[in-house]
C-alpha cells in the first residue's frame, strides 16, 4: 500500500515502521522499569505516570534518528555504518534529554531506569532497523510496476525508482509502444516483456499493481484501449509526469505543457493561506532575530578582525513579480571580489575568507535576511532569489523560469534542502524542478515540512559552499 502526502509517495509500511519503533521504545522504558524495581513495579510510578516518562523519550529518540537520516536507507553502505550511525543519535538522545529533563524535572525517570532503558533501546533499535532493512531489500512487500514505453523517459523513471531504495515499488518490465519484441528480450534492465498489444495479458500474468504510461512521443501512438482493459481489470494506471512527480518531489520540467500546469491540481494560493504565512514568518523572523542575536554581535567583531573590511554585504535580488530588492547578508567574500563581474560561486571558492567560509557552511551568514523577510521583500520559505543578470540568462535558456518570481523568495525552500548548491545552468534547471513542485503545493503544512528538514540541513552543514 501506497500513501501520498504533498503529492509525494511515501510506501504505508514505513509509517507502520515509525510507529512501532516508537511503540518498541516505549516498551523498552517499562522492561527497564521492571528489572530495575524487580517485577514490583517502580515506586510512586504506576503505568500511566510511567508512559508519561516514556513518551518523552521516544519523541526524542525518534527526532535524533531523523536528524541522522536513519530514516533513510539509501546513505548506508554496510549494516556496521548503519549500526554505527545508530549508536551515534542514541548518543546525541541522551544529551538532549539531560537537557529537556533539566527544563522538566518531574519527568525524570531515574538514572537506573533510564541506563537499562538505553541499553535495551539500542539493542531493539539495531535488531528492527536490520530486520527492516533485509524485509525493503527483498521487494515483497512492494507494489509490483509495469512501465508502458522503453525511451529515454521510461528508463529515468525506473533508474529514479532503483536509486530510491525503499520507493515501494518493484519495476517488472517494459512494455515496448513501437514495434514487437521477443518476450523477456534482454535489451533493458528490467527487459521488454512484449508489445503494447500484449498490455492486458502480461499485467495479468505478473500480477501488475500499477500501470507507468512513460512516453517519449505521444501523437497518434498512446494506447488508450488497452490501458482501459487494464484499469477496468481493477490496475491503477498513471501517467509518467505526475508518477515522476510524486516518487522524487519535483517536476519533470522538460516534459511540462502549459495545459498541464493549468490543468493540474495546485497552483493556487488563497488571500487567507497567504496571510498565514506572513503573519507566521514575522512571527519565526522576529524570534530567530531574537534567539540569534548573539551572532549578530560576534560575527561583526570576527569579520573585522579577519580584515577589516565591511560587516554586511548587500546584492540586488529579484523578488516578487520581478522586483529587485537588496538583500543583506554577512560579508563572507573578500572586498571587490567581484570587481570583474559577477559569477556563479563555486566549490572551494577563493574569494571566499577564512571566516566566511566558516559562516557559510553553518548558513550563518544567511541571518541579516531576516530583515528581508521584516521589511516584506522576502519570505522565510520560498524560491531563492538571484541577481537580475543571471535571471534574465535563466529565464532565455529555461521553459518556465520566470514562475519562480510568482511568490516571495525565502531564506530556505524546497530547492535548498533537497539539491545541492547551485552554480550552473545544469543545477539552476535542476532547482526549478523543485521550486515548480513547491509552488504547486503551496500549502501551511508544507512550509512547516521545509522549515523541519532546515533545521537538519543546518545542524550538518549540507550543500553550503
Amino acid at each position: 500500500m501506497i500513501l501520498k502526502i504533498f503529492h509525494q509517495y511515501i510506501p504505508f509500511r514505513k509509517f507502520v515502521f515509525v510507529f512501532l519503533e516508537g511503540f518498541f521504545i516505549i516498551i523498552m522504558v517499562y522492561l527497564g522499569a521492571f528489572l530495575r524495581f524487580s517485577w514490583e513495579g517502580p515506586p510512586s510510578l504506576g503505568p500511566e505516570a510511567l508512559f508519561l516518562r516514556a513518551l518523552p523519550i521516544a519523541v526524542i529518540a525518534q527526532l535524533c534518528l531523523y536528524y541522522f537520516d536513519l530514516y533513510d536507507l539509501r546513505i548506508f553502505k554496510s549494516n556496521f555504518e548503519l549500526t554505527i550511525r545508530l549508536l551515534q543519535s542514541l548518543g546525541v538522545a541522551s544529551i538532549v534529554l539531560a537537557f529537556f529533563y533539566y527544563l522538566f524535572p518531574d519527568l525524570i525517570i531515574g538514572r537506573g531506569v533510564f541506563f537499562i532503558s538505553l541499553f535495551f533501546i539500542a539493542v531493539m533499535i539495531v535488531s528492527w532497523r536490520l530486520i527492516y532493512n533485509r524485509m525493503v531489500k527483498s521487494k515483497k512487500l512492494d507494489q509490483r510496476v509495469l512501465i508502458v514505453g522503453c525511451g529515454s523517459f521510461a528508463q529515468l523513471i525506473v533508474r529514479m525508482i532503483k536509486e530510491k531504495e525503499d520507493s515501494g515499488f518493484k519495476v517488472i518490465g517494459y512494455i515496448n509502444n513501437e514495434q514487437s519484441h521477443e518476450d523477456g528480450e534482454p535489451l533493458l534492465d528490467p527487459p521488454i516483456l512484449g508489445h503494447r498489444s500484449q498490455l492486458v495479458e502480461r499485467a495479468e500474468q505478473e500480477k501488475v499493481d500499477r500501470i507507468i504510461v512513460a512516453l517519449d512521443e505521444r501523437r497518434g501512438k498512446f494506447p488508450d484501449v488497452e490501458l482501459l482493459g487494464c484499469k477496468l481489470k481493477g490496475i491503477e494506471v498513471e501517467d509518467g509526469i505526475n508518477f515522476f512527480e510524486n516518487l522524487t518531489g519535483r517536476l519533470l520540467v522538460e516534459s511540462l505543457t502549459p495545459s498541464f500546469l493549468i490543468f493540474s491540481e495546485g497552483f493556487n494560493s488563497s488571500t487567507m493561506s497567504r496571510g498565514i504565512k506572513r503573519a507566521t514568518e514575522l512571527l519565526v523572523s522576529f524570534i530567530g532575530t531574537v534567539i540569534l542575536l548573539p551572532f549578530f554581535l560576534i560575527i561583526p567583531v570576527l569579520i573585522k578582525l579577519e580584515d577589516g573590511g565591511r560587516v554586511f554585504y548587500k546584492q540586488e535580488r529579484v523578488g516578487e513579480n520581478g522586483k529587485i530588492f537588496e538583500l543583506i547578508k554577512f560579508r563572507s567574500m573578500f572586498e571587490n571580489a567581484e570587481s570583474n563581474g559577477p559569477v556563479w560561486s563555486q566549490e572551494h571558492d577563493t574569494r571566499v575568507t577564512r571566516i566566511g567560509r566558516f559562516i557559510r557552511k553553518c548558513r550563518l551568514d544567511e541571518i541579516p535576511q531576516m530583515i528581508n523577510v521584516l521589511k516584506g521583500d522576502m519570505s522565510f520559505i520560498g524560491p531563492r532569489p538571484e541577481r537580475p543578470v543571471f535571471v534574465e540568462q535563466l529565464k532565455q535558456k529555461i521553459p518556465y523560469y520566470g514562475l519562480r518570481s510568482s511568490v516571495k523568495p525565502g531564506i530556505t525552500g524546497w530547492a535548498q534542502i533537497r539539491y545541492p548548491y547551485g552554480a550552473s545552468d545544469e543545477d539552476a534547471l535542476e532547482k526549478l524542478k523543485y521550486d515548480l513542485y513547491y509552488l504547486k503545493n503551496l500549502s501551511f503544512l508544507f512550509d512547516l515540512r521545509v522549515l523541519f528538514e532546515t533545521i537538519k540541513v543546518v545542524l550538518f552543514g549540507k550543500g553550503a559552499r
